[in-house]
């Protein structure tokens, strides 16, 4: 699995659908009056926080995500159908920025975190929502309202409680040996250096801590 820690997306919410003009058309009824129904709400784009995830490698093959418009609304009093909602599923850590990178959208920081990023637009009224005293046959209604529409960044934080810096040969290996495990001649542990995959280091070190990490041969240590 290849790591990246940054990506930018397209996102678009859907519209609202239409709302409908229409009138009761039955035998037998003579004055049926509007029977138009409402558009459905347009789908939403929401990021979520998920656990087992590390990498924003997936953003950087697909980088639009539009959600669905709401169906119009129909005769009868029927309203249309909302449209879908688009899911990110993105690494716990992750920050999402406005298009200049300067603006925190959003911040995920525990494991189901949802945030709706693009809100979907209002579904339109339908010429029933309209009759009145003085209205008993409305011929207007109402378009739905426009989604929204952005680009952002996705910024994966790698945030380590402790670091060591140092020149080669400075002494790092044989700080972090005694602090660990004691006297270096009883460390067990095998030490995993800066890497193109840093989830992995940090994987190690959380076993190390948790008391966790697989007894070695001390010959081999």
């Amino acid at each position: 699995m290849k790591f990246l820690d940054q990506a930018k997306i397209y996102m678009r919410s859907g519209n609202g659908g239409p709302g409908s003009v229409s009138f009761r058309r039955e035998a037998h009824v003579p004055f049926g009056g509007p029977d138009g129904g409402d558009g459905g709400r347009g789908g939403d784009v929401v990021a979520l926080a998920v656990n087992g995830l590390n990498t924003l490698i997936d953003y950087r093959y697909q980088q639009h995500f539009k959600a669905d418009s709401g169906r119009p609304g129909a005769g009868r009093d029927r309203s249309g159908a909302s449209g879908k909602d688009v899911t990110l599923r993105l690494p716990i850590g992750t920050q999402i920025l406005s298009d200049d990178q300067q603006t925190v959208l959003a911040d995920l920081t525990y494991e189901g975190q949802s945030i709706i990023l693009a809100k979907g637009g209002i579904g339109g009224k339908g010429n029933a929502f309209f009759k009145s005293s003085t209205n008993r046959a409305p011929r207007k209604s109402q378009p739905g309202e426009a989604g929204q529409e952005m680009w952002v960044w996705l910024r994966l934080k790698l945030i380590a409680d402790a670091g060591l810096l140092g020149m080669p040969n400075a002494g790092k290996s044989t700080f972090f040996k005694r602090g660990i495990c004691g006297p270096p001649e009883n460390c067990r542990l095998s030490l995993y250096h800066a890497s193109s995959q840093p989830w992995c280091c940090w994987d190690r070190w959380q076993r190390i801590c948790d008391g966790r990490y697989p007894r070695v041969d001390r010959r081999r240590a």
